[in-house]
């Protein structure tokens, strides 16, 4: 197979925002060509499929403003810097839904984005849960529904549940379950 790399000659930083950078790369192809490359930076994040002891999975509607939308998916969160990845979903189980797991298996991880973007996400199954109060963050609105195994994969065969981070995950854990 031949070398498929793009050398990166020149990179430029075109915002620095809270949660991501946003910069330009000027790029030798492996044909020798110039190009460029736009690029989101953002540290990474987590996903949990929370599964209850009656086969129901933890879901949140959530207002997702670049979709101008509410969309029903499974809880996540974004990494803090050098977080790992189980911490973060612990975290993000808890303050979302105010669940906390006994056991915890990680699915996989993937790129969620990368023709554009740096962000991998990081899956979790998270079984043998005990549910408290949530802890949301003071801009964070989510509510929380239980959905049964089988009616979550028919909203995902339906459209209604549409974001690939709940869609990769569901799946699957639906394997494992």
């Amino acid at each position: 197979m031949s070398e498929l790399k793009e050398k990166k000659l020149f990179s430029e930083t075109i915002y620095e925002g809270k949660i991501l950078n946003l910069k330009v790369d000027t790029v030798e192809l492996p044909n020798g060509n110039i190009s460029k490359r736009e690029i989101v930076e953002y540290s990474g994040a987590v996903a949990v499929v929370a599964h209850t002891r009656d086969n129901q999975i933890l879901l949140i509607h959530q207002y997702r403003y670049p979709a101008g939308e509410q969309l029903l998916e499974i809880p996540a969160g974004k990494l803090e810097p050098g977080e790992e990845p189980l911490h973060c979903a612990k975290r993000e189980l808890r303050e979302e839904t105010g669940a906390e797991a006994e056991v915890w298996q990680k699915l996989f991880s993937f790129y969620s984005t990368p023709g554009f973007s740096t962000e991998k996400m990081h899956l979790f199954l998270a079984s043998e849960l005990q549910i408290k109060e949530q802890d949301l963050d003071e801009d964070e609105f989510v509510e929380v529904e239980k959905v049964l195994l089988d009616e979550v994969i028919q909203k995902i065969k339906e459209g209604k549940i549409c974001d690939s981070k709940s869609i990769a995950g569901i799946l699957a854990a639906k394997e494992i379950l």
